[in-house]
C-alpha cells in the first residue's frame, strides 16, 4: 500500500513571518546569444532564482521548485536570444505563473563575455573580458528587466599627481628654467600619480526591455576611467596606456560622474523611470583600503542634473 507523504512545506510555520526571497543560487546554464549573419555567442551563465514566501506557508517546496526552475531555465536557454535580459524576463514570468502562493519572482544571471579588439598602439589582435550582469523581476504589475556589465580599467589619483606636479615645478624653477617653459612642459608631460586598477559597473533597468545595446554599456563603462587596459600590451601599448591614464587622472567619484554623463549622452531614448545603477571601486596601490563610489538614480533625474 502506498502512502501519500505529508506536504510539510505547505503547513503553517511556527513563526508566521513572510520571506522576501526563497530559492536557489549557483545554477549553471548555457545561454546562446543570437547575432545577425554570425554564429551565436555561447555563454556559461550562473543564475540565481527567487520567489517570495507568504507568512502562512512553512516552505517553498525547494526540491520540487528546483525541478520547476531547471525546467524553466532549460526552456528559456534552449533557443537563441538576442538579449540576455530577455532570458531572465521569460524565466521570471514563467516562475510567477507556476507558483500560486507567490507574488514576486526574481531571476538574475552573470556570465563572462569575451570581446575582440585591437591594441591601441601596436594594432595587435587581442581580446578582453567583461562580466555581464542581467536580471528580471516579475509581479502582477508586469516585468522589469535589467542589463549591465562590470569592466576593469585604470585610474590615476589627481591628488597624488598634483603633489608630483608641484615637486617637478619647484625642481625646474631651482634649475633656472623659465616659467613659460615650465608651464609648457607640465602641460605636455603629465606627472606621475599613484595608479589603481578600477572596476566600473553600469546597469540599466526598465519596464520590459531596457532597449540598450550591451556593447554601448561596456564602452561607456570602459571610457569612464582614466584609461582602458588590454590583455596584450607591447611596449608602445604600455606607453600609450600610461600616458592616457596620467593625462586624465580621476578620483573614484569622477568615474561615477563620467558614467552618468555617458549614459545621458548615449541613452537619451530611455524613459524617465528607467533606473540607472553606476558604481566604481578602485583597488588602491598605496593604501590597505579601497575606494568606492556609486549612484542609483532614475533617468529623468539624471538628465536634469547633467543639464544643470
Amino acid at each position: 500500500m502506498s502512502h501519500q507523504l505529508p506536504d510539510v512545506q505547505a503547513t503553517s510555520p511556527d513563526v508566521t513571518v513572510g520571506l522576501s526571497q526563497v530559492g536557489v543560487t549557483g545554477v549553471d546554464k548555457l545561454v546562446k546569444i543570437a547575432r545577425e549573419d554570425k554564429r551565436p555567442i555561447v555563454l556559461t551563465a550562473e543564475f540565481e532564482v527567487f520567489v517570495d514566501l507568504p507568512g502562512w506557508r512553512k516552505g517553498a517546496d525547494m526540491s520540487r521548485n528546483m525541478e520547476v526552475i531547471d525546467e524553466i531555465l532549460e526552456d528559456a536557454t534552449r533557443e537563441e536570444a538576442y538579449q540576455v535580459e530577455e532570458v531572465c524576463g521569460e524565466a521570471a514570468e514563467r516562475l510567477l505563473e507556476r507558483h500560486d502562493y507567490t507574488s514576486r519572482a526574481e531571476v538574475s544571471m552573470e556570465a563572462e563575455f569575451m570581446r575582440r579588439e585591437k591594441t591601441p598602439a601596436s594594432d595587435r589582435e587581442t581580446q578582453h573580458t567583461v562580466d555581464i550582469v542581467a536580471s528580471a523581476t516579475a509581479t502582477e504589475d508586469g516585468t522589469r528587466e535589467e542589463i549591465g556589465a562590470r569592466v576593469t580599467g585604470m585610474t590615476v589619483c589627481p591628488c597624488s599627481q598634483g603633489m608630483s606636479t608641484a615637486r617637478a615645478k619647484q625642481t625646474l624653477e631651482d634649475l633656472g628654467v623659465e616659467e613659460e617653459t615650465i608651464t609648457e612642459f607640465l602641460d605636455e608631460v603629465p606627472q606621475p600619480g599613484h595608479s589603481q586598477r578600477g572596476h566600473a559597473t553600469l546597469t540599466v533597468e526598465a519596464n520590459g526591455d531596457p532597449s540598450v545595446d550591451l556593447n554601448d554599456i561596456i564602452d561607456i563603462a570602459r571610457d569612464s576611467m582614466s584609461a582602458r587596459i588590454y590583455n596584450l600590451a607591447k611596449r608602445p601599448d604600455e606607453d600609450h596606456m600610461t600616458y592616457e591614464a596620467h593625462a586624465d587622472a580621476k578620483f573614484v567619484e569622477d568615474c561615477v560622474r563620467a558614467l552618468a554623463e555617458g549614459v545621458v549622452d548615449e541613452f537619451d531614448h530611455l524613459p524617465g523611470d528607467a533606473v540607472i545603477t553606476m558604481s566604481q571601486s578602485n583597488d588602491e596601490s598605496i593604501h590597505q583600503h579601497n575606494a568606492h563610489a556609486e549612484r542609483i538614480v532614475e533617468m529623468e533625474t539624471l538628465r536634469e542634473e547633467i543639464a544643470d
